[in-house]
């Protein structure tokens, strides 16, 4: 087992139980959704609406990046302490994010797009500390960093850390669903590119 193999394990197990928490919390809300649907009619429905499967999608998508991101850097990683604590800090901010994005319990909320304007500048704000850590790591290595400073990197990171401070700070819904579709293309289009 190389060193990177035995870092990624962990890093990989970590992410994936990201994925699990996210999906999870959708399989918990199309439960309900389904258990009122089969309700009388004239009760108060369940709604999920479009905040929060948005915002799931966009962390997945987000996710993939940096499992992606592990891999280019794999013959640059060297296993210590440091390493250690840093895959487990940064994976597990991403637990953290993941988690978050459904509630624990449905059946507290009536609409979740209640639940995601309790929780949506939080997730944001994990997501936005972890590309600039991500940013911090790869400026430190020489291998990387002129491949980095490139203007459309830098400009394409910028615009994508924007529309996540923006995310942070708008308040109506028809602006949060614009703002999680355009992460959503972003990381949609450099997928079909690269």
């Amino acid at each position: 087992m190389s060193e990177f193999e035995f870092l990624f394990a962990l890093y990989a197990l970590l992410l994936g139980l990201s994925l699990v928490s996210l999906l999870g919390g959708l399989g918990n809300a199309l439960e309900r959704a389904f258990a009122e649907g089969a309700r009388d009619e004239r009760s108060e429905q369940f709604r999920i609406g479009w905040l929060s499967p948005l915002m799931a999608v966009f962390v997945v998508l987000d996710l993939m990046s940096f499992w992606a991101f592990a891999w280019l850097v794999r013959d640059l990683v060297a296993v210590n302490t440091p390493t250690l604590l840093g895959v487990v800090v940064f994976a597990s901010a991403y637990y953290l994010a993941a988690r978050l994005v459904f509630p624990g319990d449905p059946r507290r909320f009536e609409d979740l797009d209640v639940h995601y304007f309790r929780v949506h500048r939080t997730i944001l704000a994990i997501l936005v500390v972890l590309v600039l850590v991500q940013w911090t790591y790869l400026l430190s290595l020489e291998q990387l960093r002129s491949a980095l400073l490139e203007p459309i990197t830098i400009g394409a990171t910028v615009v994508f850390v924007a529309l996540m401070i923006a995310g942070i700070f708008v308040r109506r819904t028809g602006w949060q669903i614009a703002l999680l579709s355009l992460l959503i293309a972003r990381y949609l289009v450099l997928y079909l590119i690269a």
